[in-house]
């Protein structure tokens, strides 16, 4: 229906209908995260674009235009996109600092300080620090409530990568998980994966919308009259595109026709797979869970008894080949902390118990292949 209609939402005259379905949606997703009234955003084609913006409103609040003293903060764990975002937004590489995680994979709290007072005592300008709520190595959440409580005390913005995680806060373990969120600056959503809808829709959520129009606003004669009134959104006022696609209308269209009641039992049915796939890996000879799922993503690998360290990357590999080989399930792997690890990510609404139990039913087979070989 978007695609057919083809209607131009960049600015609200175009097109009030369409864009104040936008606004609506926002709206709700603000409601979701727990954010207060003032809070805005956009729809974006994905959590690339949002974390950009999500930055240069960050430098536009909190730094002056001298851009090299700005200092931004990320986990060892923190989607690339971030650092990628904090380049393109003008930030030489090595003024994004990289803060290892602890043994869940979370940031550790513990350095974080100390890394912000040594960028301070060299005259550098630390201005965000980014958690995360769900990583994409193993599906990790750092501790959101401390992040925003450290941020509050040095007056840093606090940015919530929340693309893959961030609507399990429709769930109660999800929201239990993510517990913070809702004192963030900028969150990042992205409605394509935990809503289960086409590419191309992400979010970014700001705390205070003015602050998305102030580091976004750029004047033209042959624009039309803009709106003043907070009700009304110019989404080219508030986002880095002036021509930009109905993306409104896809998200608004299946919420408002079903409620978010479905949405929430598809999503706790994928934290209940992910529990279950874990339980049963651990119990299957020569296994181990690297990283027990936080949300619906777990990893693992492969590490029977005899088997040389050295040579476990290989056999791993060669494990994750031979089961999507087999065609019924496709594994991913990562290598985290310098080892090579499989995964399962539970997110789609066509995944249920039958195909977790298949994808353990050829992990295990491979694994004995393995063994006889």
């Amino acid at each position: 229906m978007s695609a057919a209609t083809n209607r131009y939402v960049g600015v609200f005259a175009a097109a009030p209908l369409l864009a104040q379905l936008e606004a609506n949606v926002i709206r709700w997703f603000a409601q979701i995260a727990g954010l207060p009234e003032g809070a805005g955003g956009f729809l974006a084609s994905g959590g690339s674009l949002a974390n950009f913006s999500a930055i240069v409103a960050a430098r536009h609040d909190r730094l002056s235009e001298d851009l090299r003293a700005g200092v931004l903060y990320v986990s060892d764990q923190t989607h690339h996109c971030v650092a990628k975002a904090a380049v393109l937004a003008g930030f030489p590489a090595r003024n994004v600092r990289e803060i290892p995680s602890d043994g869940d994979f979370r940031i550790r709290l513990d350095l974080l300080p100390r890394a912000v007072a040594e960028d301070r005592e060299k005259g550098l300008s630390p201005f965000l620090v980014a958690g995360s709520a769900g990583t994409v190595n193993t599906g990790a959440v750092d501790d959101l409530g401390a992040l925003a409580e450290f941020c509050r005390q040095e007056g840093l913005w606090f940015h919530v990568d929340a693309a893959y995680g961030g609507f399990f806060l429709l769930t109660d373990r999800g929201r239990k998980a993510m517990t913070g969120i809702e004192r963030a600056d900028s969150i990042v959503l992205d409605p394509h994966k935990g809503l289960f809808l086409p590419y191309g829709t992400g979010c970014l959520l700001v705390r205070d919308a003015e602050l998305l129009r102030r580091a976004h606003t750029v004047g033209a004669e042959y624009l039309p009259q803009l709106q003043s009134d907070p009700d009304f959104v110019d989404f080219c006022e508030i986002s880095p595109e002036l021509s930009r696609n109905n993306r409104g209308l896809g998200v608004w269209l299946p919420i408002k026709r079903h409620g978010f009641g479905p949405f929430r039992r598809n999503l706790d049915e994928k934290l209940d797979l992910a529990r279950w796939a874990a339980r049963e890996i651990a119990l299957l000879p020569g296994f181990e869970v690297v990283a027990e799922p936080q949300l619906s993503l777990l990893a693992f690998r492969f590490a029977p008894k005899g088997v040389p360290a050295a040579a476990l990357d290989a056999l791993n590999r060669r494990l994750l080949a031979a089961v999507n080989a087999r065609g019924r399930v496709h594994l991913t792997g990562t290598t985290t902390r310098g080892t090579f690890v499989l995964r399962i990510c539970v997110l789609s609404f066509r995944t249920h118990f039958d195909r977790v139990q298949a994808a353990l039913e050829d992990i295990a087979a491979a694994a004995r292949d393995a063994a006889a070989g």
